[in-house]
């Protein structure tokens, strides 16, 4: 994965442009409602998911598998973002509480552990109250079932990005006990579920 990410910022660099996602700008609204202060951005590669946060004094800190996208996001941003370099797999980087969690495309590359590992990770990151938002594709992406099947739902089209296809069923599964509130469909360049979380 590491090799995969690396070579892809190395090759494309700022490959989503500078435009947020839909999502992140959604989850910003539904954190300034919650009074989210301190954000933690697991996946956050080049920061273009950022900004809608920092723009509103939020503070961030990232988690980014990828050096050149690292360096991309301090280019972007200088100092307002800091950044543990590593996987997510390999979380908690620190032992901060945050307020926020905003995962946006991730969770659906990481196998059946994994995601497991992650949601509990962030959960454990999480302040009391503290919310959280992923989103994750959905089978109505246009190339699910395509590629090597590598398991229930889980697909490789390209080798090294092996995607798992979410549908509400796997989301209440995976996310119940961490206290889903609501599944949003969003249409990025790919249809995604956008899921809010709130602890408890």
């Amino acid at each position: 994965m590491t090799e995969f990410w690396e070579t892809a910022f190395n090759n494309k660099q700022e490959m989503w442009g500078m435009q947020p996602a839909k999502s992140a700008e959604l989850a910003t609204n539904f954190f300034l409602e919650n009074a989210i202060n301190k954000l933690l951005i697991p996946g956050i590669g080049y920061g273009r998911n950022a900004k809608p946060f920092v723009d509103h004094g939020i503070v961030v800190t990232g988690i980014e598998i990828s050096k050149t996208a690292i360096e991309l996001a301090k280019k972007n941003y200088g100092s307002d973002l800091k950044i543990f370099h590593g996987s997510v797999t390999e979380m908690p980087f620190n032992q901060e509480k945050y307020d926020g969690i905003f995962c946006h495309g991730l969770i659906h590359l990481l196998d059946s552990n994994e995601r497991k590992k992650i949601l509990q990770d962030c959960y454990s990151q999480l302040t009391e109250k503290g919310c959280m938002v992923f989103t994750a594709i959905t089978k109505s992406a246009p190339q699910y079932g395509q590629g090597e099947l590598i398991s229930k739902n889980r697909y490789e089209i390209h080798k090294g990005a092996k995607i798992f296809y979410y549908d509400k069923e796997s989301v209440k599964t995976e996310f119940e006990k961490y206290g889903l509130l609501e599944i949003l469909e969003v249409e990025e360049n790919q249809p995604m579920y956008l899921i809010k979380c709130k602890k408890k």
